[in-house]
């Protein structure tokens, strides 16, 4: 058996951006669309990813607009999560900024404490924590006990960071972007390069057969990179997982979820683009740089906004053009 290399990182022999092959007679929109319909199709279960896990802390609310709905999340003593309508039953306060008594949410404009298990003309809503990500289950569509999840890695034993971009777009834009793989290399060059799609799903492809084959070095400066295959699918219509499955860090993910908001002051749908990176790696390094996750998780972060940066362009850009 041929050993492991000592370092997953390869030099870099990549032609100037210009000079790559092109990637447009590949990246085919009716290919696109078509993966794009599939995922839509898809059923929901009535969830929506409200934020990161981290970002509803103990001792205070969480407050979000999820598909036109206010909603407060929070957290009772035990750490349980819990979710609820985003206004007060007796005047409509804004919940999102109360603090947690006892478990219970307690309104700052007259002492209303709203319990866990609600009150009448106060509903709560179901609430999911997977350690990664907070979401809530809303009226309106047949529901699920839980969120249709794709390939994870265990939460104890990796490392994992959430970063959110908000958009001029639909959720469908979002996903889109994530779906069309050959842009890789030419909209991210500081991120990506020798990027090549090994197989994409052919558009009347059965379940079993729906994602997309990519090999892609991950730049780690000019002249260096990992090398990895990762494969691209959808496990529910406003979510996009990216899971490595040969190379370094096999099993980690990158899941891209598209959480709708509402209109902005323009009268434009706004989007929340919630992505969260769950890394790991069965090297023994890996376990010290899990020890300073707190330093560690930041870098991720902001390597995610980076990205998104240049994607949510291409996201809205392409609600401007296929609503124009």
């Amino acid at each position: 058996m041929k050993d492991r290399p000592i370092t997953p990182l390869r030099r870099l022999h990549t032609p100037a951006w210009e000079r790559q092959e092109p990637a447009w007679r590949e990246a085919s929109p009716a290919l696109i669309d078509a993966a794009l319909q599939r995922a839509l199709d898809r059923p929901t279960g009535g969830w929506f990813v409200l934020a990161g896990s981290r970002e509803v802390t103990p001792g205070r609310a969480f407050g979000r607009v999820v598909d036109g709905r206010e909603v407060v999340a929070w957290r009772d003593d035990a750490g349980t999560l819990h979710a609820g309508p985003g206004a007060c039953p007796h005047l409509g306060a804004a919940l999102c900024y109360a603090p947690v008594h006892d478990g219970a949410l307690v309104c700052r404009w007259h002492g209303l404490a709203l319990p866990p298990g609600g009150r009448p003309n106060w509903v709560t809503y179901p609430a999911h924590d997977d350690g990664v990500l907070a979401w809530v289950r809303l009226p309106g569509s047949a529901p699920s006990d839980a969120p249709f999840l794709g390939p994870r890695p265990p939460v104890e034993g990796s490392l994992s960071a959430v970063a959110t971009v908000v958009g001029r777009c639909e959720p469908q834009d979002i996903v889109a972007n994530r779906l069309d793989p050959w842009h890789g290399a030419w909209l991210h060059p500081y991120s990506f390069a020798s990027l090549r799609v090994v197989s994409a799903p052919p558009r009347d492809c059965p379940p079993a057969q729906d994602r997309f084959l990519v090999e892609v070095t991950f730049r780690v400066s000019r002249q260096l990179g990992v090398p990895v295959h990762a494969a691209f699918t959808c496990p529910d219509p406003r979510t996009v997982t990216m899971e490595i499955v040969d190379g370094e860090g096999t099993g980690s993910v990158v899941e891209t979820h598209a959480t709708p908001l509402r209109p902005g002051p323009d009268g434009l749908p706004r989007t929340a683009m919630i992505e969260a990176t769950i890394a790991t790696s069965d090297r023994a390094g890996f376990r010290h740089v899990r020890r300073v996750a707190g330093l560690v998780r930041p870098l991720m972060e902001r390597t995610a906004r980076r990205l998104w940066r240049d994607d949510m362009d291409y996201a809205e850009r392409r609600y401007t053009v296929r609503s124009s």
